[in-house]
């Protein structure tokens, strides 16, 4: 036995000592390092980008802020210009710059309930307050979450129209990310929309990944953001910006949410690199967001028609045509085989086709969400064929 085949032998035997636990942290690193030294790949999450490529985002700070103006404090200066811009973007009278997400829709929320007098907030059960934020909302916020369905699509106007309970609030995730990136259809959001008015609620939008659903909607944003009293948005899932939220809405509205925002511990000293990097955001990516969007149903027909030519049982893309540049991607096989063969993958050929962790929804079945973004709009159909047909070559082996 050779000294190479000696050598991947007993790291083999290494690996199978390892518990479940330690085996994905190995394979995350694994895909992480992967990804750095990818030549191809259709996008890279934020989450694995070094330092140094972080950082390279402000070297257009210039370009979209004068840099010798005073550094802010305590939510002036740059922080108010990108208010101002986020507001006038989606039509709306003001907004009000958070440090997250998760404070942002709190506090927002928290204060439609004291104008609306209802705290109960009708929403999706797999919408990310419910999935990701260890109860915030009754835990921190006094709201009463009231879920509609856990169905794995957009809520509907006659669902609105069934509650058997007022709710102060109906808020919408836009696109739906657990879901699979869903968005409804423009007349769908705008039933939806009418029916939570007929009971007297307002329209809040989880809009993180807002900035992504323009082409599905085939209107402009601020169309888009008329249709909600207020609207959240990420700076840093479509944007690339180093984190920070907005929420836009009445003026009113606003001077209340930094009211809350002070007491939530969110008034920070100074947001000057997030800031910038939001107005980079803005002026860099939101443009390109389109093409991606455009792009990504490339992908996905490219990717059911190279599993189907590598003899793949069946392959689901969700949705079918992709409503956002993300989207799923469903394999009948163990989600660890196909992790560990997908990065093999990226290893061995130095194109990274799947960036994301692969999920067990069951057994025998494998999920992950596919991104496009800049540096796949250089991937042809053909291209993504190739890499599709290499992996599955992987694929069948760890099997």
């Amino acid at each position: 036995m050779s000294d190479a085949a000696q050598t991947d032998r007993q790291g083999a035997e290494h690996v199978k000592r390892l518990s479940d636990d330690e085996r994905r942290k190995l394979l995350r690193e694994r895909r992480i390092s992967a990804s750095r030294s990818a030549r191809r790949l259709l996008g890279r999450p934020v989450a694995q980008r070094t330092l140094r490529d972080r950082l390279a985002l402000m070297e257009r700070a210039a370009d979209v802020y004068d840099l010798d103006q005073p550094a802010d404090m305590y939510g002036d200066g740059v922080v108010e210009v990108l208010e101002d811009k986020v507001a006038g973007l989606l039509g709306k009278e003001a907004a009000a710059f958070f440090p997250t997400g998760t404070m942002a829709q709190q506090v927002a929320l928290r204060c439609w309930a004291g104008r609306t007098g209802n705290p109960a907030v009708a929403l999706h059960a797999l919408a990310h307050p419910e999935m990701h934020e260890r109860n915030a909302f009754s835990q921190v916020s006094g709201l009463r979450p009231v879920r509609i369905t856990s169905e794995p699509r957009q809520l509907t106007a006659d669902e609105v129209r069934g509650l058997d309970e007022p709710v102060g609030a109906l808020m919408l995730e836009l696109p739906l990310r657990d879901a699979g990136f869903v968005l409804p259809s423009w007349e769908e959001l705008t039933e939806v929309a009418e029916a939570a008015r007929e009971r007297e609620a307002v329209v809040h939008f989880d809009g993180a990944r807002l900035w992504e659903s323009t082409v599905h909607f085939d209107r402009p944003l601020d169309e888009i953001a008329d249709l909600a009293d207020s609207v959240y948005v990420s700076f840093y899932k479509s944007l690339d910006g180093y984190g920070g939220a907005a929420v836009a809405g009445p003026q009113t509205l606003v001077d209340e949410m930094k009211a809350w925002r002070h007491r939530y511990g969110g008034t920070v000293f100074q947001q000057f690199p997030t800031a910038l990097s939001a107005l980079v955001g803005l002026e860099l990516e939101l443009p390109r967001l389109p093409d991606y969007v455009r792009h990504a149903r490339v992908v996905a027909d490219a990717l059911r028609a190279g599993f189907a030519a590598a003899g793949v049982p069946w392959t689901r893309v969700h949705p079918e045509v992709p409503h956002t540049n993300e989207f799923q991607l469903w394999l009948p096989y163990d989600a660890d085989d196909v992790a560990e063969a997908a990065v093999r993958h990226a290893e061995e050929t130095r194109t990274l086709l799947f960036s994301r962790p692969w999920a067990a929804p069951v057994p025998g079945l494998a999920v992950t969400e596919i991104d496009v973004r800049a540096a796949g709009l250089d991937w042809t159909a053909d291209d993504v064929r190739t890499a599709v047909a290499d992996f599955a070559e992987r694929l069948k082996s760890s099997g």
